[in-house]
């Protein structure tokens, strides 16, 4: 039997790089953002996880949606995957690492390596469009 993550993530690209986000204690980068709420809109949700994760705020306005993206779940069995639908979104501020978040950076397609197998998928995303290097 397979179980479905649903989350919601942020893709924030500046200067051909895009933001990801480290937790305490994993070795995997991956999109800032999280699991809804219950009865949560994707909107109200990646606003909430991103001012829980990085202590800032969404611009009003500025959130359009990406695509949709599934993967193995890092962490999980086999026949746990995540599903990610990709936001992007501008910041009102600096973004800092925040409650279990414990590095953020901004990077390549190239930096690809040590990312989860959803946050992989966004970068070649990302890179087919020529909005990363």
């Amino acid at each position: 039997m397979t179980t479905i993550i649903d989350k919601v993530a942020l893709l924030c690209v500046r200067d051909r790089r895009v933001l990801l986000a480290r937790s305490r204690g994993r070795s995997a980068w991956y999109l800032p953002g999280g699991k809804r709420e219950p009865d949560e809109s994707d909107e109200a949700a990646l606003a909430r996880e991103i001012r829980e994760e990085l202590a800032v705020e969404l611009v009003p306005g500025s959130l359009i949606h990406a695509a949709e993206f599934t993967a193995r779940a890092d962490g999980h069995g086999d026949g746990t995957l995540v599903r990610s639908h990709g936001w992007f979104a501008r910041l009102d501020g600096e973004p800092t690492p925040s409650a279990e978040i414990e590095e953020i950076a901004w990077v390549s397609h190239r930096d690809r390596d040590p990312c989860s197998q959803t946050a992989r998928l966004m970068l070649e995303y990302l890179h087919a469009a020529g909005l990363i290097d």
